[in-house]
C-alpha cells in the first residue's frame, strides 16, 4: 500500500523461503546468546528460512564476531547474516571499547561486501536488562535479515 502519492514506495516484504542465513553468535554471555539465538531461528523459520539453510558459527565473544562475519560474508554462500552477542556493562572501561568496536567491525563488513547484517549485539548496564531483551532482539534481527535482502533485491531490480 502506497502512503505517498506519486512516490515509487518499494514495501517491507519478510518472506525468507529460500534464503540462506548466517549467524555468529559470541559464547560470552551465553545466556543472553543463547536467548538471542532462540528467539532469531524461530522468527527466521516463521517467515520461510528452512533450517537447513541456516548456518550457525559461534565465537568466543564481541569483538571476533566482525571477522567470523567477513569471512562467511566473502564466501557467496550468504544472503544475509545475523551478528548475535551480548555486551554487559561492567567496572572498567572495557565495556565502552568491546561495544564500539564489534559494532563498528559489524558495520564495516556489512558496507565492505554489500551482505545485509542484522546486529543483534545487545549492549546493557545489567543482565536483566539483556535478558528481558534477548527474546524479542532475537526476532528483530531475524526480520531486519530477510527484509534487507528483499529490499536490496528489489533495489536491484529497480535502479539501474
Amino acid at each position: 500500500m502506497a502512503r505517498y502519492n506519486n512516490i515509487v514506495e518499494l514495501e517491507s516484504d519478510l518472506s525468507g523461503a529460500g534464503l540462506r542465513i548466517g549467524i555468529v553468535m559470541s559464547r560470552f554471555n551465553i545466556d543472553v546468546s543463547e536467548g538471542l539465538l532462540g528467539g532469531c531461528a524461530a522468527e527466521l523459520e516463521k517467515n520461510g528460512v528452512q533450517a537447513a539453510n541456516i548456518l550457525l558459527a559461534t565465537v568466543p565473544g564481541a569483538l571476533e564476531i566482525p571477522l567470523a562475519l567477513q569471512k562467511m560474508a566473502l564466501t557467496d554462500q550468504f544472503d544475509a547474516l545475523v551478528a548475535l552477542g551480548a555486551v554487559i556493562r561492567g567496572d572498567t572501561f572495557h565495556f565502552e571499547m568491546v561495544s564500539k568496536e564489534s559494532i563498528g567491525g559489524v558495520t564495516a563488513v556489512q558496507l565492505d561486501t554489500g551482505i545485509p547484517i542484522a546486529n543483534g549485539i545487545l549492549t546493557t548496564d545489567t543482565d536483566d536488562q539483556a535478558l528481558a531483551r534477548m527474546s524479542q532482539k532475537g526476532a528483530e534481527t531475524a526480520r531486519a535479515a530477510i527484509e534487507m535482502v528483499n529490499l536490496l533485491r528489489k533495489l536491484d531490480e529497480v535502479v539501474q
